[in-house]
């Protein structure tokens, strides 16, 4: 190879080529090291920057890397735009809308499929535990439960093993993560698609204490993006009409609408869903997304409700008038005294400290549950087992210590409740009376809330009940969230703040006015807004919820004390999570110590740099050597008359360039008019997941490594630079708020080689900044 000073690439031979080059992978976490996929990605601690190498999505730990928003104008882009017509221009916007729609109508179809599921396979359980019981045959009644749940959990557990590992968890913090611009191939994959849907079914049907609103969030953002994926290639299955959507930035905008459509369908909260995508999940926004995303979950509000319609009659099975969580708490309130302010007031502070603490002990759990994730799909299959016969043993066992109550006179509905779901279950009583502990426990977790929401029933539930089942279910949400199944942290903290809520009004009914009903409501919301620090977007949702603007003005007010309070101790739980995971999330603010540096403080070399004409063998050996995305061009005489940045061209363009064999014997440009006969620009944008080309594919003969080829039809001409003396922090939300991969630094002397470095979005991660300055301080 040819040495050259101008470009960066300086070499005496082969080995110093792989040296320079492996270095440069270890820098910039283009390789994989056995280690450190061997080292539970948890709990080590990181020695290099590591961060953007790999992470865990969901129970798996993946290499991931970043996405590029930037529109890559080079020449082929260039013509491209210049010779589309108004037809194209109109298609492209139609094929947006529809798009939407499609992405609202899968997601409600997804949704209600979810829950007739749940409901049907729950209810089927739980009618012939209560057959048994009513017989008096108590174990086989426990065998029966005990042993659906396992098999539910087991099946559950095996598909996110085996099948799809990213599906495990909620999948929030991964969609969070991808919006900001971090992809691993497991993320939207159709197989994480398809076990996120049924694992959830299972998951949720075999009594865990989580909810289906997390992986229904996932479930859209799949969707989205296997519909905007354009087709397969590898199946000749490309649709052509799809090929404007082949980029990081149009697949960000549908992802965004799945997101938003999965809290519509989980929640029938259409307006929540908008602005749950707003503030939880976005890390980009624009009007013109807010149109769409309104439109989405109002296809996915109109789907849902011809749907439950359908099912009054009974069509539905098991599926009958509750179905989607909707809880109406009917309330004649409409003024609150001093006492129910100061009430609300105190529920908002310990709603916020029990938020906390909630991820406090949850960051310790899901570390030690990082062992069991690690030893294989065995080892996740018995911790969810395990966890399967805690919670049957819980749920079959507490109601036990819970005393028979009268049924209440003149009562509307059944007591007790010879059936599935009610507020008045049986258990081991003697007609006439209701167990109030197996009301809450032996029934859905909808049903629960539901339960717990009721007005007009004070008296239900003794403060012994609601408080046994406060303990239990709060750290059994715990315990079941790190398992290998689906599974969302909504109804959890949900159910925990309601029965809090419910035990704390119930102690102050003597002095407030309210019922403990809404107490129940308004602890639900201080509980999530103490653990998932949400604010306009849970309030939204809850109204939606509960059909009750009346408590507007109490709900906020909960909500900004316990996000307040919770605040003072860390962060929200999935901002926990995606940290915990090691998926490099770039925050809105730069750190404060990043004033106190520049962008050449970072940058270390050496730098990998191509010429605007280079030899096929160097690019061959140095996309083989190292695992970079971007690589800076720079000119040189003859084509320049000083080394000059020409540009920045990407790996995969490389390798299609590659592909198509346009070389030539000498060092010379090729003519603009033959690579438009040979190549389009959609044949440059991006594959969808796993579908690109890849470098072992590339048969190129020993002749042809010693041929040239040019590089500047491929080239983007106009990428973002910083001059090496600008703020780091400003360089930080440079990067951030434009979604670019790559940041050139050059330099600000001249007589200097014209580019200095790339700044990617590893260089602004606290570790690596910190590994390289140990004297800052990093206030957490």
């Amino acid at each position: 190879m040819e040495g050259r000073e101008g470009n960066g690439i300086i070499e005496s031979s082969e080995d110093a080529m792989r040296l320079r080059a492996r270095s440069e992978v270890e820098r910039n976490g283009s390789g994989l090291h056995d280690d450190d996929m061997r080292e539970p990605l948890l709990l080590r601690r990181r020695t290099t920057n590591t961060t953007s190498q790999i992470a865990v999505v969901g129970a798996n730990i993946c290499p991931i890397e970043s996405l590029d928003y930037e529109i890559v104008e080079n020449d082929l882009y260039k013509q491209d735009w210049r010779s589309r017509k108004k037809v194209q221009i109109f298609q492209y916007i139609v094929l947006k809308w529809t798009l939407a729609l499609l992405i609202g109508l899968g997601t409600g179809l997804v949704g209600f499929f979810n829950n007739i599921a749940v409901e049907n396979i729950a209810g089927f359980k739980l009618l012939s535990t209560s057959n048994l019981m009513l017989k008096n045959r108590f174990k086989e009644a426990f065998v029966v439960y005990a042993g659906s749940n396992l098999v539910l959990a087991a099946a559950a557990a095996a598909l996110c093993a085996y099948v799809a590992p990213a599906a495990a968890g909620s999948g929030i913090p991964e969609v969070k993560a991808y919006l900001n611009g971090v992809d691993a191939h497991s993320i939207l994959a159709p197989s994480t698609l398809f076990v996120k849907i049924f694992g959830s079914i299972g998951g949720v049907s075999a009594g865990f204490v989580i909810g289906k609103e997390g992986p229904m969030v996932h479930t859209g953002a799949c969707i989205a993006s296997f519909l905007g994926q354009g087709g397969s290639r590898k199946y000749h299955l490309t649709w052509k009409w799809l090929r404007y959507f082949k980029n990081d930035k149009d697949r960000r905008d549908l992802i965004t609408c799945g997101a938003a459509a999965g809290v519509a369908a989980a929640f029938r909260a259409p307006v929540g869903g908008v602005l749950f995508a707003l503030e939880e999940a976005a890390s980009w926004w624009r009007s013109a997304l807010l149109w769409r995303t309104f439109f989405t979950t109002a296809i996915v509000a109109v789907v849902l409700r011809a749907l439950i319609e359908q099912c009054r009659s009974g069509k539905c099975g098991l599926f009958g008038k509750g179905g989607l969580i909707m809880f109406d708490v009917s309330s004649s309130v409409t003024a609150y005294s001093m006492a129910d302010l100061i009430a609300v007031i105190l529920l908002g502070i310990f709603g916020g400290l029990f938020g906390s603490l909630y991820n406090f002990i949850l960051d310790k759990i899901l570390r030690a549950y990082s062992f069991f994730n690690e030893n294989g799909a065995p080892s996740k299959i018995l911790l969810t087992i395990a966890v399967s016969l805690l919670t049957s043993c819980c749920a079959y066992g507490l109601p036990w210590l819970a005393k028979c109550t009268p049924c209440p006179p003149d009562l509307l509905e059944q007591c007790p409740t010879i059936g599935r779901s009610g507020n008045f279950k049986n258990f081991q009583c003697p007609p006439g009376q209701y167990n109030d502990l197996a009301s809450l426990f032996l029934n859905t977790n909808d049903d629960a809330i539901r339960n717990l929401f009721s007005g007009g029933t004070n008296n239900e539930f003794n403060i012994s009940t609601l408080l046994i089942f406060f303990v239990a279910v709060y750290f059994l949400g715990l315990l079941t969230y790190g398992i290998a199944v689906p599974s969302g942290l909504f109804i959890p903290v949900i159910l925990s703040g309601a029965s809090f809520g419910r035990l704390f009004g119930t102690f102050l009914s003597p002095i407030c006015g309210l019922d403990t009903g809404l107490f129940a409501l308004l602890g639900a919301a201080s509980f999530l807004g103490g653990t998932m620090r949400m604010t306009v977007s849970v309030c939204v949702i809850l109204l939606e919820l509960t059909n009750n603007l009346l408590m507007l003005p109490l709900v906020m007010l909960v909500l900004l004390i316990s996000k307040t309070v919770a605040d003072s101790f860390n962060k929200g739980v999935y901002d926990q999570i995606v940290k915990m995971k090691g998926l490099p999330y770039l925050e809105a603010h730069a750190e404060p110590y990043m004033r106190n540096l520049v962008a050449g403080d970072v940058v270390s070399g050496p730098l990998i740099t191509f010429s605007g004409v280079e030899k096929v063998r160097t690019i061959i050996r140095t996309l083989r050597l190292t695992g970079h995305n971007g690589f800076p061009v720079v000119n040189e005489p003859p084509f320049s008359e000083v080394p000059e940045l020409c540009g920045l061209v990407l790996r995969s363009h490389l390798l299609v360039l590659l592909k198509g064999k346009r070389f030539t014997k000498e060092r010379v440009s090729t003519e603009m008019s033959d690579v438009f006969q040979k190549f389009g620009a959609f044949d440059f944008a991006k594959a969808g997941s796993g579908k690109g080309i890849k470098l072992e594919e590339l048969e190129v003969g020993e002749e042809e490594m010693d041929m040239y080829v040019d590089l500047h039809p491929i080239i983007n001409r106009s990428p973002y630079t910083v001059v090496e003396t600008m703020s780091l922090a400003k360089a930080a939300v440079l990067l951030r708020e434009l979604g670019l991969r790559h940041l050139c630094v050059v330099p600000k002397t001249p007589g200097r080689p014209p580019i200095v470095g790339i700044l990617t979005r590893h260089d602004f991660m606290p570790e690596h900044i910190l590994g390289l300055f140990p004297h800052i301080k990093h206030h957490k």
